[in-house]
C-alpha cells in the first residue's frame, strides 16, 4: 500500500500527461477549459493541506506565472504551440510543486536513501551529455544543474528537489516531444545555448522553493497581524454587550 502523500504526485503526473495529450490539437477555448480543470484539481488537492503548504503553493504559482510571462510571453526563450501562455500552465506549476513537496515529505522517500544521490547523478549525467555529446549544446541546463546542486547542499529540501527532478523532467520531455512548447537554441543575448529541454531545469524549482520558504512566513505573519485587530474588536464588542445594563421596555418608556 502506498504511503498517503504519494497518490498526490501520481495524480499530478497522470493529469499532466492527459492535459498535454489533449492540448495537442486543442483550440484556444478548449485550452482554457483544460486550464479551469487544472485549477479545480489544484484547489481540490490543496483542501487537505495545511495553511503553510497552501501559501507556499500560492507563492510558487505567482512566481512561476511571472517567469512564464516574462521568459515565454515577452522574451520568447521558449514558445508554446499557440504562442501564448496556456491557461493550464500557472496552476500546473502549483501542481508540480505540490507533487515535489509530497514526494519530499513521504515516508517512502525518507526510507530510500538512494533517492537523492540517484536523482543528482541522473541530472548531472544529463547535463554532461548536453555539454559534450548532445547534437544541441545545452549550457543553460548545466547552469540549472549547478543551482540544483547548490540548493541541495545548502538547503533542507533535498528530497523535494529529487521529487522536482522526477516530475519536471517527465513533463519537459513529454511536453517538448508533443510540441506543446519548444525551447529556442539560444537565450535572447545569443550567448547561452539551450537544450530542448534543458537538462537541469528542475533547478528552477529550487528557486521557486527558495521563494516559497522565504516569503511564506512573512505572508502568514502579515495575515495574522491583519486578523488580530479585527478579532480584538469583536471581543471588545461582545464584552461591552454582555456588560451593558438590561433596560426593561416599561422603565425606558417611563
Amino acid at each position: 500500500m502506498l504511503p498517503r502523500p504519494l497518490p498526490v504526485p501520481l495524480t499530478v503526473v497522470l493529469w499532466a500527461g492527459v492535459t498535454l495529450l489533449l492540448d495537442r490539437h486543442a483550440s484556444l477555448w478548449e485550452q482554457r477549459g483544460l486550464g479551469l480543470l487544472t485549477w479545480a484539481l489544484l484547489l481540490v488537492l490543496l483542501r487537505r493541506e495545511p495553511r503553510t503548504t497552501r501559501v507556499q503553493v500560492g507563492v510558487v504559482v505567482a512566481y512561476a506565472s511571472l517567469v512564464e510571462y516574462v521568459f515565454a510571453g515577452w522574451l520568447g526563450v521558449y514558445v508554446y504551440r499557440l504562442h501564448n501562455v496556456p491557461s493550464f500552465v500557472p496552476p500546473g506549476h502549483g501542481l508540480v510543486y505540490l507533487a515535489a513537496l509530497a514526494v519530499g515529505r513521504s515516508a517512502w522517500a525518507h526510507r530510500q536513501r538512494w533517492l537523492v544521490p540517484a536523482a543528482m547523478t541522473a541530472c548531472g549525467a544529463w547535463a554532461v551529455w548536453g555539454l559534450v555529446l548532445s547534437p544541441r549544446l545545452d549550457v543553460l541546463g548545466a547552469f540549472w544543474f549547478g543551482c540544483l546542486v547548490l540548493f541541495s547542499r545548502t538547503g533542507s529540501s533535498q528530497r523535494v528537489y529529487a521529487g522536482a527532478f522526477l516530475v519536471v523532467s517527465y513533463l519537459e520531455i513529454l511536453g517538448t516531444s508533443l510540441g506543446t512548447w519548444t525551447w529556442q537554441h539560444h537565450d535572447p543575448t545569443g550567448l547561452v545555448a539551450i537544450g530542448n529541454p534543458p537538462s537541469g531545469i528542475a533547478g528552477g524549482y529550487a528557486w521557486f522553493d527558495f521563494a516559497a520558504l522565504a516569503l511564506t512566513p512573512r505572508l502568514l505573519a502579515w495575515w495574522d497581524s491583519q486578523r488580530q485587530p479585527a478579532q480584538d474588536r469583536l471581543v471588545q464588542q461582545a464584552v461591552a454587550a454582555h456588560d451593558a445594563p438590561t433596560v426593561r421596555p416599561g422603565l425606558a418608556l417611563e
